[in-house]
């Protein structure tokens, strides 16, 4: 109540409380990790500030936000739920919101009730537990098996310098480059960990890599001339996708078969027979360079159809 010299009974004086901060999720295109997250895993948003006399509201609190790559997709960690993605960048998008401001008893006065004593407290802020997981964004993401040429196609096409070696599983994070077409164009391609039998179950890599396959504009399968039956090791690297995502075989699709350096030609010949005739198929050599600019024409024209 209002106290003053010369003002006994001044009436109800109390401001309303401040609203707690938020917290947000906003996308930077400067930013390609979330590992800032694995030191610092909590956040508060700042309390809002209590009302005071002299009907003077008390200041809302801070709000929080939080940078993270495009492509970033918040989870509820107890069920599972997604929450949110930022796919844009400078997207903003509210995660957590802030308690309410009380009211202070000033807000309750009226015509009939002049003095009230009582005032509303303000609401507890949100608490939550979140997962924040990145899917890369690419036009192109290549799936295949481990050691099916990946790595070796991706650094021959783009700047990019992905580890490469001649044993499974070589590449155990997704890798990005640019391909350039035709001087003026350009498209990016990533190279994702490579996909066994049992993947979508979590074998392998499992589901380390398959989350990143949803990302990509168009679907690059490679399969190795090392393989006996072409069609055959497509459909497997098809099956993992469908039991993982079904919608994923909606995607555009290209295959590449590769390696064809290491066969001799009537060998070649042979396995051409066993191509799948549901997909478009183009043969290369990395090591080579023969068929890149046959698939690189094929790439562009898929992606701008």
């Amino acid at each position: 109540m209002r106290r003053e010299k010369f003002v006994p009974k001044g009436g109800p004086d109390g401001g309303n409380g401040g609203k707690g901060g938020s917290i947000y999720l906003e996308a930077d295109s400067q930013i390609w990790t979330l590992l800032d997250f694995k030191y610092k895993r909590h956040f508060f948003a700042e309390n809002g500030e209590g009302g005071k006399g002299a009907l003077k509201s008390g200041k809302s609190g801070k709000d929080i936000i939080l940078k993270v790559p495009v492509g970033t997709v918040a989870k509820n960690a107890q069920t599972g739920e997604i929450l949110c993605e930022v796919t844009r960048d400078k997207e903003k998008i509210l995660l957590l919101e802030g308690g309410r401001g009380g009211m202070g008893n000033a807000f309750f006065k009226t015509s009939t009730h002049q003095t009230p004593r009582f005032a509303q407290p303000g609401e507890e802020g949100i608490e939550a537990e979140i997962i924040l997981e990145l899917k890369l964004l690419a036009d192109v993401g290549l799936v295949g098996y481990p050691n099916a040429g990946k790595s070796t196609l991706l650094s021959v096409m783009s700047a990019a310098k992905p580890k490469i070696a001649d044993y499974p599983f070589t590449t155990l994070v997704p890798n990005l480059g640019i391909v350039r077409y035709r001087e003026q164009y350009s498209y990016i391609m990533a190279d994702i960990p490579g996909i066994i039998e049992g993947a979508a179950e979590g074998k392998g890599l499992g589901l380390r890599f398959l989350r990143h396959i949803e990302r990509n504009s168009v679907l690059l399968f490679m399969v190795s001339v090392e393989n006996e039956n072409i069609a055959q090791a497509y459909q497997v690297l098809v099956y993992e996708l469908e039991k993982y995502n079904p919608e994923l075989l909606s995607k555009k699709r290209l295959l590449a078969v590769s390696k064809i350096d290491i066969l001799p030609e009537e060998e070649l010949e042979q396995l051409k027979k066993t191509i799948p005739q549901n997909i478009e198929v183009v043969f290369i050599s990395a090591v080579t360079g023969t068929g890149l600019e046959t698939l690189n024409d094929k790439i562009w024209s898929v992606l701008h159809t």
